[in-house]
């Protein structure tokens, strides 16, 4: 995953579900709602601290919850993205398909399996979840998955039906600040200067600065002759990402 959008979607993603099936008897009936509550707890903790991307405190609490509840859909959802975040790409997959298993039409999991699949190589299957994510009349952020569905195409060097993805979901949501960094980029490196400019303003206005935006914000004026400007971002980017690949590349530009 490219690590300027690592947990973007997470707040949304990562909803919390309480179990609803209770036992008629008044001591089951305790016992459950007890173990709903115990799940609850953890599982809202082991997301705020991926959120704070305090894994280990994020791995205990969902370990717990998911040793309480292994049935739990958002459980398993959460977990094997926190198993991304580690690294652990054979248990992230594992999670996800049993996240699947439990709630195939569950968006969240579709868009989150999807999205895993497409970065690890397996883009048709990723696609496939990615647009059955997009189509369910559930899903009321659907721009979610069409920017995931976008990168997917962009990997596989599908521009124009990337673009078509991100454009999109910026018509659903024209704030959303990973399809406008995406777009940023594919209008540079498509020579659609004013366009990546554009796209990058309207970035700044809801996101954070990115090395990848800075770099591409550079190219951009260097491109459009503005010289004065060019040199800004890359001051920007040397000192606020200094060890990042892009600072590195542009440290070697001296003449604008």
């Amino acid at each position: 995953m490219q690590p300027n959008y690592l947990i973007i979607h997470i707040r949304w993603i990562l909803a919390l579900l309480v179990a609803s099936s209770l036992n008629s008897c008044a001591l089951f009936t305790d016992h459950s709602a007890e173990n709903a509550e115990y799940t609850r707890i953890h599982l809202q903790l082991g997301v705020r601290y991926l959120e704070m991307n305090k894994l280990e405190l994020a791995k205990e609490n969902l370990q717990l919850a998911i040793e309480q509840d292994p049935n739990n859909v958002q459980v398993q959802n959460s977990i094997a993205f926190l198993y991304e975040k580690l690294n652990n790409i054979q248990l992230a997959n594992s999670h996800y398909q049993t996240a699947l298993k439990l709630a195939p039409d569950d968006w969240s999991v579709q868009n989150n399996f999807g999205r895993f699949l497409c970065e690890h190589g397996k883009n048709q299957q990723g696609l496939e979840l990615l647009t059955k994510a997009i189509a369910t009349p559930l899903n009321d952020k659907p721009w979610l998955a069409m920017t995931n569905a976008g990168r997917c195409q962009e990997v596989s060097q599908q521009v124009q039906e990337a673009k078509t993805y991100f454009k999109q979901a910026l018509n659903l949501n024209n704030s959303y600040a990973p399809a406008l960094l995406e777009m940023q980029k594919i209008s540079y490196l498509s020579a659609d200067y004013w366009a990546a400019k554009t796209y990058f303003q309207r970035y700044l206005v809801v996101g954070e600065q990115t090395a990848g935006s800075l770099w591409f914000a550079l190219k951009t004026e260097q491109a459009l002759g503005n010289k004065n400007l060019a040199k800004q971002y890359q001051q920007q980017l040397l000192e606020k990402f200094p060890l990042s690949e892009e600072a590195q590349k542009s440290a070697s530009i001296k003449n604008f």
